[in-house]
């Protein structure tokens, strides 16, 4: 079994995530080959001594283990199994996927590389750009489990594994699982926070006394003291992504018959973020729908005074 530890890997996606990631592993002592459609950031990595691939294909021809870092579910598949896809190469035997596709789309990347004797080790991930560039993302690792150990050592550059199934798709539904808590603890959390505003409380007290007691969570910690009290709205995940995520939660949701009220809803102010915003919003201007319905702005100390 091709392993990673022989320190040749290919990386396809070199986005937000992507870029860090691949970072690491170079830093890590990882020779790295690297396809992209976007032209300055495989520079950005030629700079720092990855080869170049002309295609997917052309990757699997070169390397044994590709890693994926991909945003969409029919990204994923079309690289994976397209005409000039993975499967088209001849080299690679272990496609490790950490996009976040949902398990429906996953195992048909799987169902499809395995009839060429590649195997998938179904691998998103968690904890955003500053966890990619720290090394210390949340792995979720599902798929055969030799060919985890085989890329074991790699992953551990990027982050915490934790080896969740050996079926690809389990990791899949335990990220959506994750996704939906903290896209839920930024919905509820920014809708109290306009009501607090609304009602007169100060925004940096209300998420000081949050913090203390039991309301605590991500968002209260994380996101809105940093990106939304000072009005900045730039954590760095985009609304059209987090639908997507949301979208295939609740997908799976109905395919197993487990009813999600509280996922539905959020998915609803998810929506109405996109439609005033824009895709490419951030994820945390969710808040300013809310704020725009109540007729107040949630700031804190740190964004100044709202100018007349």
């Amino acid at each position: 079994m091709t392993s990673a530890s022989d320190k040749e890997i290919g990386f396809i996606g070199l986005g937000r995530m992507g870029i860090p990631m691949a970072g690491r592993l170079i830093d890590a002592g990882y020779r790295l080959t690297v396809h992209d459609i976007d032209e300055k950031a495989l520079s950005a990595l030629i700079a720092r001594g990855a080869k170049r691939a002309a295609s997917p294909r052309a990757m699997a021809s070169a390397v044994g283990t590709i890693f994926l870092s991909l945003p969409m579910p029919d990204v994923v598949t079309g690289v994976g199994l397209g005409a000039d896809g993975i499967v088209a190469g001849d080299k690679a035997r272990i496609v490790v996927d950490l996009s976040t596709t949902g398990p429906r789309a996953e195992e048909t990347l799987a169902r499809g590389l395995k009839e060429k004797g590649i195997e998938v080790i179904d691998c998103p991930v968690s904890g955003g750009v500053a966890g990619a560039s720290k090394g210390t993302l949340a792995l979720m690792a599902s798929g055969r489990k030799d060919c985890f150990d085989a890329v074991n050592p790699a992953l551990a550059c990027l982050g915490k594994i934790f080896y969740v199934g050996d079926r690809p798709g389990m990791a899949q539904t335990m990220k959506l699982i994750n996704n939906m808590i903290s896209v839920a603890a930024l919905a509820i959390t920014s809708e109290t926070m306009v009501l607090g505003a609304k009602a007169g409380l100060d925004a940096d007290t209300m998420i000081d006394v949050i913090n203390a007691g039991s309301g605590r969570n991500s968002a209260s910690v994380d996101k809105i003291p940093k990106f939304v009290l000072p009005r900045t709205f730039d954590f760095g995940f985009a609304l059209g992504l987090s639908a997507k995520d949301i979208r295939l939660c609740l997908e799976e949701c109905d395919a197993q018959g487990v009813p999600m009220i509280v996922g539905s809803a959020v998915r609803q102010l998810l929506a109405a973020a996109k439609a005033q915003f824009g895709a490419d919003a951030d994820l945390t201007s969710m808040i300013k729908v809310v704020e725009g319905w109540a007729g107040v702005e949630v700031r804190g100390k740190a964004a100044g005074k709202k100018a007349p």
